[in-house]
């Protein structure tokens, strides 16, 4: 009984929580603060700020942390599927959906409207670390990084990983 109920408990802030992890956060707290009374609110406050002290997405980091607490390894099986659930499945239909009229010219013209659409908002998005990056380290040494991981990545073809790892090292050797 207890693995249905941490089913339903992250389930339905998964799928009434459009958004992702902030907007599902207080439909998690409700459920397993007020309703099922597996933490209390203090407890809940305290895995929010460990939950946002670790990188990835909130939601999955909560459930694992309280569906573990609550029903061991199982649990936070459970916990972290039900998580997901409503993402995973929803976009399987939608991906049928998209290969069923892949051939159509209104899913082609579709796709071309988004492209852009997506190029635009990485642009801005890129223009923000650039930003960050110029505030927090100075222009020469924003444009050694970039100009370095341009290299890296398209001449040299060096997996992004290694490149962000390289990053990281640049910066604690020489940026601190």
């Amino acid at each position: 009984m207890i693995y249905i109920q941490i089913f339903i408990a992250f389930f339905i802030p998964s799928i009434v929580g459009y958004g992702g992890g902030p907007a599902s956060i207080p439909l998690i707290e409700h459920e397993v603060v007020s309703r099922y009374g597996w933490v209390t609110t203090s407890e809940f406050s305290e895995i929010l700020a460990l939950g946002n002290a670790l990188p990835g997405p909130i939601a999955t980091k909560m459930a694992g942390y309280i569906g573990f607490e609550v029903g061991g390894v199982v649990g936070a099986v459970i916990a972290e599927f039900a998580t997901i659930a409503p993402s995973l499945i929803l976009m399987i239909v939608l991906l049928q959906l998209i290969f069923r009229y892949k051939d159509s010219p209104r899913v082609k013209r579709l796709s071309m409207i988004v492209v852009p659409t997506v190029a635009i908002l990485m642009a801005g998005l890129t223009f923000d670390f650039f930003q960050t990056s110029f505030n927090s380290n100075g222009l020469w040494q924003t444009i050694i990084i970039a100009v370095l991981s341009l290299l890296l990545l398209e001449k040299w073809k060096v997996h992004p990983a290694f490149v962000i790892v390289g990053g990281l090292a640049y910066g604690a050797l020489f940026l601190s």
